[in-house]
């Protein structure tokens, strides 16, 4: 690859980041024309038109999203080695996008984002909150926090925090009205406040432990909701039973506004991830990140 086909496939990356060759002209800095220009020659030199274009939008052609899943990794390790040798004479610096679920957010960044951004005052992180699978090569991430059984094939992981178990509990209230289920089949007398993904639109099935086995466990459904913070408010309000990751709801539990409910049947899941591209820790503003989230694990494991 030459230089100049280098310098193309830049300006392709920085189009399909942006949607538009005016957005790219704007993130590379350079005139529009120039952007055009770029995308014709590399264009004539795969042989196929790279993108369909209207009035209104330009879309990757079959060619395009080739293109684009086949020289994404190789094009963000180059910049990464370039940063490295730039990282030599400089203090940490520059933009740093991290993708986390809202859960992940409140359990272990809220604490801590604020000390990160004192320390490091030259890095500009960006911080994306969604329940979706995230392609962070492809979407532009330099890395992500995820539960370990849902990170992409691939990416370099960090283990931040133990395992941890999903509760299920209600207020002392509802188990007042409805009484304390004391088998999995007990639950189908009861209600269950559940919860859809954000992402998939789908519906989190309910898994407990039947012996030795995990299994399915359907109840009737009080409430759907998408976000961690209702799930608790409306077990407190004894709307129905809640089910989320148990250090979420560990202080609620100690409180005794809501009580646990089969406790030995909570299911284990694996504990949290920091996760990243091959390489990209070795550009200096994403290791610094890297490092103190793993500083701050400590916390997790005391």
């Amino acid at each position: 690859m030459n230089g100049s086909t280098y310098n193309q496939l830049i300006v392709f990356h920085a189009i399909v980041a942006e949607g538009s060759i005016n957005g790219a002209a704007r993130k590379l800095e350079i005139a529009p024309p120039s952007v055009s220009n770029s995308l014709k020659g590399l264009e004539k030199t795969v042989g196929l038109p790279l993108f369909t274009r209207t009035t209104r939008r330009i879309e990757l052609t079959e060619a395009g999203h080739m293109l684009c899943e086949e020289t994404a990794p190789a094009m963000q390790s180059l910049s990464y080695a370039l940063e490295t040798v730039q990282d030599l004479c400089e203090v940490p610096r520059g933009k740093v996008r991290l993708t986390l679920p809202r859960f992940v957010y409140q359990l272990f960044l809220k604490p801590i984002f604020a000390e990160f951004c004192a320390l490091y005052p030259k890095i500009e992180l960006e911080v994306s909150i969604s329940d979706e699978a995230v392609d962070i090569i492809k979407q532009g991430f330099d890395l992500g926090i995820r539960l370990g059984d849902r990170i992409e094939e691939g990416m370099v992981a960090t283990l931040l925090t133990p395992p941890m178990k999903e509760a299920l509990f209600a207020s002392p209230d509802y188990i007042r009205q409805k009484g304390m289920p004391k088998t999995l089949g007990e639950l189908k007398e009861h209600k269950l406040i559940q919860y859809r993904f954000i992402g998939s639109k789908q519906l989190a099935v309910l898994e407990l432990m039947g012996g030795k086995q995990k299994v399915a466990v359907e109840m009737p459904t009080a409430l759907i909701v998408n976000d961690t913070d209702m799930m608790l408010d409306a077990a407190k309000e004894g709307v129905g039973i809640g089910r989320i990751l148990e250090p979420i709801v560990a202080a609620d539990l100690r409180a005794q506004n809501v009580l646990p409910i089969l406790q030995d049947k909570w299911l284990d899941y694996p504990g949290l991830y920091a996760y990243f591209p091959q390489n990209s820790q070795k550009a200096r503003r994403i290791r610094v990140l890297i490092d103190f989230l793993k500083e701050k694990s400590i916390l997790f494991w005391a």
